[in-house]
């Protein structure tokens, strides 16, 4: 018989009572919400995923300990569910549990609907059921986590501020989990140009929890849009010992400190990083989040004309499964680009067929998106590749407006800009070539690579 647990957790305190009859069920949850929230595994409860089996073990038919495991594999992308049954599987049990149990409450009945929405391709709408929540329950994390993760993929960057800013004032230093939220706002203040005040936060943040791996990223996105290059290398250096703990997203800042390599034009600092920590991190994870970072890494070194040997074998070989499963465009287009890298021509043929029948017959917010822009993007690299860079440049143009739609943050969709940048020079079209790169040198004056590009064009010319 399942029932209200009013026991001490913090969950309880804050008015968030959880419908399972099982004490322990309860605690795992608190620590899995805040190994996510983190970005960390606890290695004592056998990471994110020991912590997880230990939850459905506690309590199988616990609603919200079926959320925030079938939030997980959604939101980590690497899952389709429109070809994964034994995920299909887990989403309709727990539509199923939440609707049969008369003890659960309504707040979990809409992170239920919500992660419905989103397992059938409706991000936008799950987004407004968790916003929906945090309205009447401010203190909801994981309401708030899965909204901040979702509004990324959207790329909706105001969103992913202004998310935040709406329960930010209701939360209280002395809670739990403080320091994160405020590390969340500050990312949301950078994706919104609000460096100095983004900057403010992520230190905020992390004089709380120097842990906090997600403020650090925020000061990366911070030195990387204001070309402070040499700080962010000395700023990652110094706080290494924090946040290469957080092995959720230490990949990502290792892709990061790499950038400001490339940027400098240190190829040799960022193959090393590449090769030690990227592509060893990403390949023991899967985790498309690391995945992409691998791809965006390797065809930025690659547009640089740095020889990167046969790693993009490697590389196509942890892309080569998810071909068909058009979570995101945003990941179709890093694994495109795996797909060439590789030379990989028949791979690239079934992606492009994948891709045409899921717009066809596919349905939700990243169907409309592909359609929208996401397929013109690949044509684009799958022309670059051929040499037709003409063609490239005409299909990016007229969509170059929306390609924010894809997601992602500003920092990575910045391939998109470089890429077209290196078009527009192979074409020897000086003149678009030329405002693209006054365009880039005005938004950031100290930036190494664009002044190699204007070299590059004047040796065009």
């Amino acid at each position: 018989m399942h029932s209200h647990w009013r026991g001490s957790l913090d969950w309880i305190k804050q008015g968030l009572p959880l419908t399972t009859a099982s004490d322990e069920a309860c605690k795992l949850y608190d620590a899995i919400v805040t190994q996510y929230t983190g970005w960390y595994d606890d290695d004592s409860l056998g990471g994110m995923a020991g912590t997880l089996e230990k939850l459905r073990q506690a309590d199988p038919d616990f609603v919200m300990g079926q959320v925030v495991q079938n939030g997980l594999e959604l939101l980590g992308t690497g899952r389709n569910i429109r070809l994964d049954q034994s995920l299909s599987n887990d989403v309709d049990r727990m539509v199923e549990r939440s609707q049969t149990v008369p003890e659960v409450t309504g707040r979990e009945k809409k992170h239920v609907n919500a992660l419905e929405l989103w397992a059938n391709g409706d991000m936008e709408g799950a987004a407004l059921v968790w916003e929906d929540i945090l309205v009447e329950h401010p203190h909801d994390v994981l309401a708030l986590k899965l909204a901040h993760d979702t509004y990324f993929y959207l790329g909706n960057s105001c969103q992913i501020r202004d998310s935040i800013a709406r329960v930010l004032p209701q939360w209280k230093p002395a809670m739990p989990l403080y320091g994160y939220v405020v590390g969340m706002h500050s990312f949301g203040l950078e994706e919104t140009n609000l460096y100095q005040e983004a900057e403010a936060a992520a230190r905020k943040a992390l004089s709380i929890n120097a842990r906090d791996a997600w403020a650090t990223h925020t000061l990366c996105h911070v030195m990387e849009m204001m070309g402070r290059q040499h700080e962010g290398i000395h700023m990652l250096e110094k706080t290494g010992q924090y946040w290469k703990a957080c092995g959720m997203l230490a990949c990502h800042n290792f892709w990061h400190w790499a950038l400001y390599f490339i940027e400098i034009g240190d190829y040799d600092q960022a193959l090393s990083l590449f090769d030690q920590e990227v592509s060893v991190r990403a390949a023991n994870s899967g985790a498309m989040l690391d995945v992409v970072d691998v791809c965006s890494l390797l065809y930025r070194l690659q547009m640089e004309g740095v020889n990167v040997g046969d790693r993009w074998d490697k590389v196509y070989q942890v892309c080569k499964p998810h071909l068909r499963d058009h979570v995101l465009a945003f990941n179709d287009m890093h694994l495109v680009v795996a797909c060439l890298g590789a030379d990989q021509k028949e791979a690239v043929k079934e992606l492009m067929d994948s891709i045409q029948d899921f717009i066809r017959n596919g349905k939700g917010t990243n169907r409309d998106v592909t359609a929208e822009v996401g397929e013109t993007i690949l044509k684009a690299f799958i022309s670059y590749d051929d040499g037709d860079f003409r063609t490239a440049i005409d299909l990016i143009i007229p969509v170059r407006s929306k390609i924010i739609k894809i997601g992602g943050s500003h920092a990575q969709r910045d391939l998109l800009n470089l890429f077209l940048i290196q078009a527009a020079i192979k074409a020897q079209d000086k003149n678009l070539a030329r405002s693209l790169l006054n365009e880039r040198k005005l938004l950031k004056p100290s930036a190494p690579m664009t002044d190699r590009l204007i070299s590059k064009l004047m040796e065009a010319l």
